[in-house]
């Protein structure tokens, strides 16, 4: 918004003709976001304190976790407020796709901090039901795939499936988009939910996932750029680059407060709003096959809960001393900030991995 303006007056005067590009307002989206949370941290963690909202801990899991009962959880509001007033000031708010991705965030950031609020402040352990979760989750991720439906009949976005490594290999999905698109967001969304039980894990994995995608939303939303690449042309989908740089500002923002040991939690409110986030991303810039790769952590993090219960329900055994993956290698003895960094290694291999596929087509 403040950037169109700002473009305006390019007329008056050149220097504003900088604000037409994506690549700047980038930058700034990240900055923007990034002081925004270090500036409204310390007053959002006071808040949180006056209203005691603060974490509660399952007994079940490893002890050491025992001594962050009461630490302000919720703080993905924090990541939520940060990213809309980057993105408010630096986007283009005639884009359609912007405007998608932000009711995403919103949509599943109002189902994350519904789970909160009755856990903490109802002190019903268990939040939302599991039924009313995952119906909430799936509504939003189908109102998002009716409206890119709808307007796929304007050939303003399509529903074809566009495969990595292959260059010519494209699928027509049809009315059957709707369902891929539930799985690819709803599943984005709950597998950040599932990682994010360790200091800093969840906020650092979704920080590099999201500079990942900061670089495929810009491709995809260059003509000339995404046909060198092979990489599918999506009109507008420049402007979501916006969108996840300042997703990484806020994420970057954030770790300075929920870094070992944390000063506040994200709770379901940041988690389930930055899996969407990235999920619907994925989705608007037709590189949701490469979400599997670029959140590969998360996919490893979320199959462990899978693994876990299956086997237990078939044989009464666990695979993992428990699901998910990380507190399996806390109770192995490994300490909370090994976890966390070599998790956050492997997220960055992962991501390189994604962005190495540019040039494998």
């Amino acid at each position: 918004m403040i950037a169109t303006l700002l473009y305006k007056l390019s007329d008056h005067w050149g220097a504003f003709n900088v604000f037409k590009y994506i690549s700047f307002r980038v930058a700034l989206a990240v900055i923007t976001s990034l002081l925004i949370c270090l500036i409204l941290g310390p007053r959002i963690i006071k808040m949180l304190k006056n209203f005691q909202i603060g974490q509660n801990i399952r007994k079940e899991g490893p002890e050491s976790h025992q001594k962050k009962a009461g630490t302000p959880t919720m703080g993905g509001l924090l990541i939520i407020v940060s990213v809309l007033i980057s993105v408010l000031f630096w986007g283009d708010w005639s884009n359609k796709l912007l405007w998608v991705v932000t009711f995403s965030m919103i949509g599943y950031a109002l189902i994350g901090g519904a789970d909160d609020y009755i856990k903490i402040i109802k002190k019903r352990s268990k939040g939302l039901s599991p039924l009313a979760k995952f119906l909430s989750q799936m509504l939003i991720a189908l109102a998002i795939g009716i409206f890119l439906v709808i307007i796929s009949a304007s050939g303003e976005f399509d529903t074809k499936l566009h495969f990595p490594f292959f260059k010519n290999l494209v699928l027509e999905l049809g009315w059957f988009f709707l369902v891929f698109v539930l799985v690819v967001i709803a599943g984005s969304s709950n597998a950040v939910n599932l990682t994010d039980g360790l200091d800093g894990l969840a906020v650092g994995s979704v920080m590099i996932a999201a500079s990942a995608y900061t670089v495929f939303a810009y491709i995809a939303g260059h003509k000339i750029v995404s046909e060198y690449l092979n990489i599918a042309y999506v009109r507008g989908a420049g402007e979501l680059a916006i969108c996840v740089g300042a997703v990484l500002g806020a994420c970057i923002g954030f770790l300075w407060f929920n870094c070992h040991p944390a000063q506040v939690f994200m709770g379901d409110i940041g988690s389930l709003a930055l899996g969407g986030t990235i999920g619907t991303v994925a989705v608007l810039c037709k590189q949701e096959l490469l979400l599997v790769i670029v959140g590969g952590l998360f996919v490893v993090e979320a199959l462990s809960v899978i693994i876990q219960v299956f086997s237990f329900k078939l044989t009464g055994k666990r695979v993992f001393k428990m699901a998910p993956l990380h507190h399996h290698f806390e109770l192995l003895g490994w300490s909370e900030s090994k976890i966390v960094v070599r998790f956050w290694i492997i997220a960055i291999l992962f991501a390189l991995l994604s962005l190495a596929t540019l040039k494998l087509r």
